[in-house]
């Protein structure tokens, strides 16, 4: 690289300035979240990384030296091809939960369809109180999915994993992708992403000294 081309001493010292500034945005946010997935953090968590990152860029071009900092992502992850200014866009949700306690979950099903309790025929191979499928769908049919989230143990279930993508998308008429809802899930449309996960947790919980 020519020494015309090379950052400025201010341009590096600017960007040391922006990294420390994100990180008071973000030990801010953090101190003022108001639930585990507040898009305020996320927002502040990207910001910090994307000022560690250009430092870190203009340090190696200016000085030929590195941070010590790495911030976590999916290498693999496609760029954005999608649109500035989207006319449209498409939330996809993903929550998988354990069915940990099926009982509980036939019951909570058997108390809002009381024909899932019928007698059982001798010999018969339905166990009482439904079949755990009819009680899912019973439970899933009445309940919006925000509400079981919230009250999944009361249902028997254990939260696992989940993802939420926000991605761009062409208006659309009623009814046109019904039948297959998912076939246009393409990563290279992707705005943004909130995943929530215990492996989070877990690296949490080694890098706090408190715990």
């Amino acid at each position: 690289m020519s020494d015309a081309a090379q950052p400025t001493v201010a341009e590096v010292r600017a960007a040391a300035e922006a990294v420390k500034a994100a990180i008071d945005r973000h030990l801010a946010a953090v101190e003022g979240r108001s639930g585990e997935n507040d898009p305020a953090v996320f927002a502040a968590y990207e910001a910090l990384a994307a000022a560690a990152d250009a430092y870190d860029e203009i340090l190696y071009d200016a000085y030929d030296e590195v941070t010590p900092f790495e911030v976590p992502g999916d290498e693999s992850a496609a760029a954005y091809l999608g649109p500035d200014e989207p006319e449209a866009i498409s939330v996809l949700i993903r929550r998988d939960y354990l069915i940990a306690d099926p009982e509980r979950l036939r019951s909570q099903a058997t108390r809002l369809d009381s024909t899932l309790a019928a007698p059982v025929a001798r010999g018969a191979s339905r166990p009482a109180g439904g079949t755990l499928n009819a009680a899912i769908g019973v439970v899933f049919g009445e309940y919006e999915p925000d509400e079981i989230a919230s009250r999944c143990e009361e249902f028997g279930l254990e939260e696992g994993d989940s993802t939420l993508w926000v991605a761009a998308a062409e208006p659309s008429e009623p009814g046109e992708w019904l039948p297959e809802p998912f076939d246009e899930a393409d990563p290279q449309l992707l705005i943004c992403r909130f995943d929530v996960s215990e492996v989070y947790d877990d690296e949490l919980e080694v890098l706090d000294p408190e715990h």
